[in-house]
Order: C-alpha cells, then sequence, then structure tokens
C-alpha cells in the first residue's frame, strides 16, 4: 500500500546554540548532522535511523520529497529545515537548493496552540494526561550528543561526543528519540474530534514561505554598530569609574551603596525609579545616573542577535512563530523580534545611519546622542536585496475599527467610513466640544487618546495609569471621570462586553451553543469554543464556574500564565473581548497575507505588512488590496496607509 502520512522526530548535532541562530542558520551550518531519525508510516509502529551508522531507506527518502505525503512532526519547522539541508548534502538529486516545500506538513504543535494547550511537547502530554510521556532525561541525553562538549583530562581533550564513548547513553537517547514520535501520535489521536481547519493549515503554509525566504540585513551596519556600541560602553564605564570611585560601576548594590552615602536611598535602579530619582537629586549624582542608564541600554543586543542568526546569503530567517500567542492565533516575534523594535524618531534617519555605518565613534559623539541613536536604527539594519526597495503598509485603527463593527457603535464607525481621527472623535464625544488636531481643542486629543487605548476593553483607572496617563500631565482626579465619559459615549461597546460575558457564562453553565454579535459561544467535551467571523475558532480548555475577587461568578479556565505556568486563569467579558477582536484582527491581517502572496512579503507585525519589490511597484496597489474587507466580514470598513523606503523604519 502506498504511504499517506510520516510522522517524524529528529535528533541533530551542531556547534551552534539553536535558540540563538535559529534553526535555518543552525541546518546550514558545516558542523550540522542529524544523528537519529524516527518515523512512524501511517500511525504504524515507530522505527528510528541511526544515521551515524545506516543509510536512509529510499521509500523515506522519495516520501521526503512527495508533495502528496503528508509529514507531520511538532514544530515542524525544524524537521522541515533541517532535512532540507540534509538532502541538500546527502541527496542533491532529491533537492539541490532551496526549502522542502511546506505544503504537505502539519505540525502538532500548531494543531496544540490553536485548541489553546502548551507549545511544548512534554507540556502538551502532561494537559492532555497521556499514557506514554516524554521522557524526562531527553534533556541530559542531547547536552551530551547534540552539543559539543568541553575537553577534559577525563575525555581525553575531546570536544564532542559519540555513541561508542556511551553506548548506554545512545541506546537511552534512541529510545527518546522513538518516544517523541510515539507522544505525537498520541496527541494526534486525542485532538482527533477537534481538527485545525485547512484554511489555517494554508495560513501555515503561506507563513513558512514567509519564514524561508527571510529578510535582508545590512551586515557592515550592523558590525559597526556593534563596535561603535562596545567603544561607546567602555568609555561610559571609565568615565562612571572616574565619577565614582567604584570598581563595577554596572554592579547594582555598590552603586545603590555609592548612593546612600551622597545621601539618596533607593533599593531599585529600573526604569521608573531612576526617572524619580531624576527630579530630586544633585548635578553630578544626576550625571551618574544618566551614564548608568546609557550603559544599561540593552536594545543594541538586537543588533547581536542579528548577527547570531543571519544566514550564509545575508538574510535573517524564522523569525515569525505560526500561532505563537494561543490565546489570540497572532504570531509572535523570535530571534529578532520584530514586533518589538524600538521606534525611529530621528529627523534625519539616513545621514545618521551612513554616519554610524562607518564605525567612527567620535564622529557619531559629535552629532548623536550614541547609546540613542544605535537603539533608533535598530530597524535601519533590515534592508531590501540589490536593486529593489521596501513597501511597509499598516491597517489603520485596527482593533478599534473591529471592535466598533462587531459592538455596532455606529458614531465611530462613521468616524471611519469619513476618514476622520478617531482620538480626536472620541475625546469629542466624551466633552461634548469639536477636537481638532491642530486645531480647537487639540489639548484633548490626547485625553481621548489615551481612553480609547485603556478603556476598550474594560480598562478603568488602572488601566489608565498603566498607559502613562499620570506622565502625560492628566491629574489623578480626572481618571475617573475620563473613564466614565468613554463609557458613556461608548454604551454599545460596554454592552457588548457584557452580551459576550453573559453568553461565556451561559455556554459554561448549560453546555449549551449561543450566538450574539456574530460569534458563537459553545462549552463541549471539556473545551470552550468561540466562533470568529472567519471561521476560526477560540479555545479556552476545561472552562467552569469559578468565584472572582468580589465574590461574583466567573468562567475560569486553564492557560499559560503570565509566569509561564500551566495553570488556573479567570476571565470576564472584556478581556473575552479583547482575545475576539484581537483575533479578528489577525484573521484580517491572515486575509491581507493571503491576497498578497504574489508579492514577496518578508516581514509583518501585528497589522503591518513589509513587501521587497521592484522600484515601480505602486504603493497604491498594496493599499487597496490590503483595504479589501475579507468575504466574511464584508461591511467592515478597513483602511491601510503605507510607505516606501529603501531600508525599514517606521514613518
Amino acid at each position: 500500500m502506498p504511504i499517506k502520512e510520516l510522522s517524524i522526530d529528529l535528533e541533530t548535532y551542531c556547534e551552534l546554540d539553536l535558540r540563538k541562530s535559529g534553526v535555518y542558520r543552525y541546518a546550514e551550518d558545516d558542523s550540522f548532522e542529524i544523528l537519529l531519525l524516527a518515523v512512524s508510516i501511517d500511525s504504524g509502529p515507530v522505527t528510528v535511523y541511526d544515521l551515524i551508522q545506516e543509510e536512509l531507506p529510499h521509500e523515506i527518502l522519495q516520501a521526503l520529497v512527495d508533495n502528496n505525503i503528508i509529514k507531520w512532526a511538532f514544530n515542524a519547522s525544524f524537521e522541515r529545515i533541517c532535512l532540507s539541508n540534509w538532502l541538500k548534502k546527502h541527496h542533491p538529486k532529491l533537492l539541490s537548493k532551496g526549502f522542502l516545500s511546506p505544503n504537505s506538513w502539519r505540525c502538532s504543535m500548531v494543531w496544540s496552540a490553536y485548541l489553546g494547550l502548551p507549545l511544548s511537547l512534554e507540556r502538551v502530554g502532561t494537559v492532555l494526561k497521556l499514557k506514554d510521556q516524554k521522557l524526562k532525561e531527553g534533556g541530559d541525553l542531547i547536552r551530551y550528543f547534540s552539543v559539543p562538549c568541553k575537553p577534559t583530562k577525563v575525555n581525553g581533550g575531546r570536544t564532542r561526543n559519540f555513541p561508542n564513548h556511551a553506548p548506554d547513553k545512545w541506546l537511552a537517547f534512541i529510545d527518546y528519540n522513538k518516544r517523541d514520535v510515539e507522544v505525537e501520535l498520541a496527541i494526534k489521536e486525542k485532538l482527533l474530534n477537534h481538527p485545525v481547519p485547512d484554511f489555517v493549515w494554508e495560513e501555515y503554509h503561506q507563513d513558512q514561505v514567509i519564514n524561508d525566504r527571510g529578510i535582508g540585513i545590512d551586515v557592515d551596519f550592523v558590525k559597526s554598530a556593534i563596535a561603535i556600541d562596545e567603544e561607546s560602553k567602555a568609555k561610559i564605564q571609565e568615565e562612571l569609574k572616574e565619577l565614582t570611585g567604584l570598581e563595577n560601576p554596572n554592579s547594582v548594590l555598590q552603586m545603590i551603596g555609592w548612593l546612600r552615602e551622597h545621601g539618596v536611598t533607593t533599593d531599585s535602579l529600573d526604569k521608573k525609579a531612576v526617572k524619580e530619582l531624576l527630579k530630586v537629586v544633585d548635578e553630578k549624582t544626576a550625571k551618574v545616573l544618566k551614564l548608568r542608564q546609557q550603559a544599561a541600554k540593552s536594545s543594541v543586543s538586537k543588533y547581536q542577535a542579528m548577527i547570531n542568526c543571519i544566514c550564509k546569503d545575508g538574510r535573517a530567517r524564522g523569525m515569525f512563530q505560526f500561532y505563537g500567542a494561543n490565546r489570540t492565533g497572532r504570531w509572535a516575534g523570535r530571534l529578532v523580534q520584530l514586533q518589538n523594535l524600538p521606534q525611529n524618531h530621528l529627523p534625519d534617519l539616513e545621514e545618521a545611519r551612513n554616519l554610524f555605518r562607518t564605525g567612527d565613534l567620535e564622529a557619531t559623539e559629535l552629532l548623536y546622542d550614541t547609546q540613542d541613536s544605535l537603539s533608533q536604527l535598530i530597524r535601519t539594519a533590515f534592508i531590501p536585496s540589490n536593486g529593489k526597495k521596501f513597501i511597509v503598509c499598516d491597517f489603520s485603527a485596527i482593533e478599534a475599527r473591529v471592535l466598533s463593527h462587531l459592538a455596532g457603535e455606529k458614531w465611530r464607525s462613521r468616524v471611519f467610513e469619513q476618514g476622520k481621527d478617531i482620538y480626536c472623535m472620541s475625546a469629542s464625544q466624551m466633552f461634548g466640544v469639536p477636537v481638532e488636531k491642530h486645531g480647537q481643542n487639540s489639548d484633548l486629543r490626547q485625553k481621548g487618546k489615551i481612553a480609547e487605548l485603556a478603556c476598550g476593553y474594560g480598562g478603568a483607572v488602572g488601566a489608565l495609569k498603566a498607559m502613562g496617563a499620570i506622565d502625560m500631565g492628566i491629574e489623578e482626579d480626572e481618571l475617573q471621570p475620563l473613564v466614565d465619559s468613554w463609557r458613556q459615549a461608548n454604551p454599545n461597546i460596554v454592552l457588548f462586553w457584557w452580551d459576550v460575558d453573559k453568553a461565556v457564562k451561559s455556554a459554561v453553565k448549560f453546555q449549551e451553543q449561543i450566538e450574539t454579535h456574530g460569534l458563537q459561544f459553545e462549552a463541549t467535551k471539556g473545551m470552550l469554543f468561540i466562533t470568529l467571523p472567519s471561521g476560526r475558532k477560540l479555545a479556552y480548555v476545561k472552562p467552569k464556574m469559578g468565584e472572582n475577587q468580589f465574590g461574583g461568578e466567573s468562567v475560569t479556565y486553564e492557560g499559560t500564565g503570565t509566569a509561564k505556568r500551566w495553570e488556573r486563569l479567570e476571565s470576564y467579558g472584556p478581556k473575552f473581548v479583547e482575545n475576539i477582536v484581537q483575533a479578528i484582527s489577525r484573521d484580517i491581517l491572515a486575509y491581507s497575507i493571503k491576497q498578497l502572496k504574489d508579492f514577496r512579503i518578508v516581514g509583518h507585525v501585528h497589522d503591518e505588512v513589509i513587501i521587497e519589490c521592484d522600484q515601480d511597484q505602486s504603493l497604491d496597489e498594496i493599499a487597496s488590496l490590503m483595504g479589501n474587507p475579507p468575504v466574511w466580514m464584508s461591511d467592515i470598513n478597513l483602511r491601510a496607509d503605507g510607505y516606501e523606503c529603501l531600508f525599514y523604519q517606521k514613518d
């Protein structure tokens, strides 16, 4: 019988640290090799091939390159990229360039994430209470065989362990490899009743194409930036030593001690604490604190992260994790973390970039605050291929649009239709006066903006404070009235929160299916599902009724908490609304990525797409494609704006 599908797990060796390099750089390294390949054909018994000592059978090799045969793995991009590079090296007739097509690959980690489960094989096995669990000793075996070892007298000065150095460990490693596939098969069997829809697998395949494509990095610029940073930090250290007489001004304890001697008491030197101290200390102490802050700027570590993951062709790959945020299904950033780069506000960005590219600290210090500018220039390290340009296009106020649309808050939807500024109009609605961005009552726009950002998902005074309302000059006693006036201006959104709250509680209590605002809620077989307009479902594991801190009833479910632990979490209407709105915004981005599949997308962040294209490509074509609403929400008013650049930047 012909093979229909394979389930695969690899054990590999490489001198690089996989966590820093990412799989693309790791698998192309000269030291990389596959040690073991465990495979199950059509969910049958698992066979482990020891590739140090034996060849892979012809039928398995053929199945790997056959796009009609489905390949399964947990975190499948690791297996796919490793096997791509291994095939290019050992079987160039089967694959001579590029990567194995993702179209015939499925990822059981994505399946787990789709159902609100953890993103690690071991933890999924635990949560699902599988009979066969991932073997705990795996970590020790990986450290023994998969990474270089320290040369010692005892091991004869070798830098790598081979099977003959510990035959018993090697047999245990084979068992470990085999068990991983058995656990994956058990997970698939357990999740069979809740399959991932085909359109989500299509999104995954396109995500893999974007990751395979990668994005160019200006290596010379990055190296210059690292050199300037090292020189600048060394200089700051010397100045700090001179000013304080401390042996190590980096030490928090030593610095707190020095401050105490100078009449300043603090038990922390974090950003917030230093900001407060700077208001009260003398000139010399202020200089010391500011210098120390500069020396501690860690955003420059992103330059090093780029160097760690650049592939031989000068591109960084694997920076986007599909379904990395499993509460909403949004992508997560990996390696350089494109999602949280510092913004750039330098008015002469290109001139600054060219100067820093020379690596001349003296010249940069004459014109710029070196550490701050290095931080602002991080984005500009991403560049298009020779002769190409970037078009960066993003949605305007996507979450506000989705929230208004779902809640039926008509006045807001009209604001979007008329292309007006939501923060001005929100302030106008709240305070009952006209507000213009650069005209009358413009000072109220900031209050409108902060209320918009903080209050849309039930946030109150605490949320306003967390958003920095006090720092913006809003008085403490203004905060509650701001919350009240925002809610009065948006009655349908407030109603939406509590309609969703009621629907979730009814679904969980009575195990029934309920619909509200075009969303379906259903609790079944130990899961709560919220079906979105796109047909995608949000999943919450083991929902049940509990009591909240105020003595009222609330819904709790199991998930990954803030400390990355699997625990019982509590939620309520506005919080579910936040998940729903962010999930639909994510679906709109995924729909746009599909519309733009004929363009070379090299990156995307929340509501933004980065495209590498020819110089004559029009921005309007891309913006209008992105502005097309999806078929499943055809009456939402979307708008995308963009700009062109020869290096990545925030317009």
